[in-house]
């Protein structure tokens, strides 16, 4: 078993109440095995930490990692114009290899930006899940369900076929959830009947929920309920553990339904500023208790999948919205990105925090830097400052995935090439 020691780093746990603190963190195979000051031990590999923050890796609760393919095409339209005119039409030109490359170019930008797990909503996910072997990350991946059309199963068939090929595998690196879409793409037997599914396989569910002012009217109008409404109704929040992204549109009898829910909300700052959709009411719902985690979405809609950039995004929106610099604190947001997305995930028996025993996924970041200095507070640094620039190495599962800014299990010069050739023909005509 290969050991590696970490030396003399400023440390971040993220455990409740846990200050940093200046020492050593020694990893044996894929775990965390001792953490605190003056370690003895030998290792195979050393790591000097001095300047440096060890913290947990971020984790991304809601990506579409092939939509990096898309970045930049469809910027500052109206959702429904940037949906139906862009990202619908370039979509259905994509292969299943194109989303096996923007996937990887995802990958490559959170590996180099911090990010070692992420939950994906996508279809021809075969190609997402070889993807996230090679590349060594931790991912939670859903097929995407649209019950629109009937298609005779074949979604939920591929969504099935998905959990049994790959629930587990990449060492454990891989888990799957079910994913009906959204509440206006999934009437109510179907998604009935995914909830059913999930609790008979214990599987959690990745949705969308109240993205958009649009998706709240819609369902009032088909059913006289909120979206939040619709899904307890169909009985999402009854055993099913659940993974809500967006919770932007939310009504506080709407957040009393969630109140006690097993998972909780991925809130996607970046993507609901740049599509003008609105400021979720994350203080209020963690006041009920409700997890709030942070995701990105796709590149497509926030152009980013730096999770640096919603930590601050998160805070600032917060402070903004109540008129009250004390809201959402930078430990606060902080912990949004590491263990409370980890526990939408499902994985915070594993990864969230540094410990001894979880899996050695973390990252350090590289503080001897003008815009770092001088450290007053490592988390106010870390949430306002940094940026995912001046993350230098990435490690997941006891494995290094970047050093010194290079990616490891990537060859990054092909992989530009071939999103550069993919994207273009991508989007020829649309």
């Amino acid at each position: 078993m290969n050991t590696l020691m970490i030396k003399d780093v400023i440390i971040l746990t993220m455990k409740e109440d846990e200050a940093p603190f200046r020492g050593d963190i020694l990893i044996a195979g894929d775990t965390i095995r001792q953490i605190g000051p003056g370690l003895a031990a030998e290792a195979d590999e050393t790591i000097e930490g001095q300047g440096m923050v060890a913290m947990p890796g971020l984790i991304n609760a809601h990506q579409h990692t092939p939509m990096s393919l898309l970045r930049g095409f469809s910027d500052d339209l109206k959702l429904m114009d940037w949906l139906e005119r862009k990202m619908l039409p370039a979509e259905a030109n994509m292969t299943p290899e194109d989303i096996y490359w923007g996937c990887k170019l995802s990958m490559a930008e959170m590996i180099k930006s911090g990010t070692t797990a992420f939950a994906d909503m996508y279809i021809h996910m075969d190609e997402i899940a070889a993807a996230v072997e090679e590349a060594g990350m931790r991912a939670s991946l859903s097929r995407g369900l649209v019950f629109l059309q009937d298609d005779g199963g074949q979604r939920l068939q591929e969504a099935l076929g998905l959990v049994e090929r790959w629930h587990g595998k990449a060492k454990g690196r891989i888990t799957t959830m079910l994913a009906p879409h959204a509440p206006y793409t999934c009437p109510p037997e179907p998604l009935k009947r995914v909830v059913k599914l999930a609790e008979e396989m214990n599987l959690p569910i990745h949705i969308h929920l109240a993205e958009t002012q649009e998706e709240v009217v819609s369902i009032r109008d088909k059913y006289d309920e909120t979206p939040a409404q619709y899904l307890y109704n169909a009985g999402l929040f009854d055993r099913t553990h659940v993974l809500l992204a967006h919770g932007v549109h939310l009504t506080r009898r709407d957040i009393g339904l969630l109140r006690g829910m097993r998972g909780g909300v991925a809130h996607n700052p970046v993507s609901n500023l740049k599509l003008g959709c609105g400021i979720a009411p994350v203080v209020e719902m963690m006041q009920q208790g409700i997890t709030v985690g942070l995701g990105t979405d796709g590149a497509g809609s926030a152009a980013t999948v730096d999770m640096f950039e919603e930590i601050k995004a998160a805070a600032w929106l917060q402070k903004l919205d109540y008129g009250d610099p004390t809201k959402l604190p930078a430990a606060q947001a902080l912990r949004m990105a590491t263990r409370e997305s980890a526990a939408l995930l499902n994985i915070d028996r594993e990864v969230g925090t540094l410990e001894a025993g979880k899996r050695a996924d973390l990252i350090l970041v590289d503080m001897n830097k003008p815009h770092l200095q001088p450290v007053h507070h490592v988390e106010s640094l870390l949430a306002y400052s940094a940026g995912g620039a001046d993350v230098d190495t990435t490690i997941v599962n006891g494995k290094i995935l970047m050093r010194r800014r290079q990616l490891l299990t990537m060859d990054e010069e092909e992989l530009l090439r071939q999103a550069a050739v993919r994207a273009k023909r991508i989007v020829a005509g649309v």
